[in-house]
């Protein structure tokens, strides 16, 4: 697949230059993807529930 340069606006590259240094990347497109790949991971959980009790989570005394 051919790969499309990004327009980025200064808020942008900000946003990602921080996620680059913070998780130690090599590039913007690395953050992006790592974003991307994030939000993919979160909406995955959302979908199938996972981490939420399935029964009262009280204790019982």
């Amino acid at each position: 697949m051919p790969e499309k340069a990004m327009e980025l606006d200064p808020q942008l590259q900000d946003v990602l230059d921080a996620i680059r240094d913070q998780q130690g990347l090599e590039s913007r497109e690395q953050a992006a993807e790592w974003l991307l790949r994030r939000r993919i991971r979160r909406g995955a959980q959302e979908l199938t529930g996972r981490g939420r009790a399935l029964y009262p989570a009280g204790r019982k005394h």
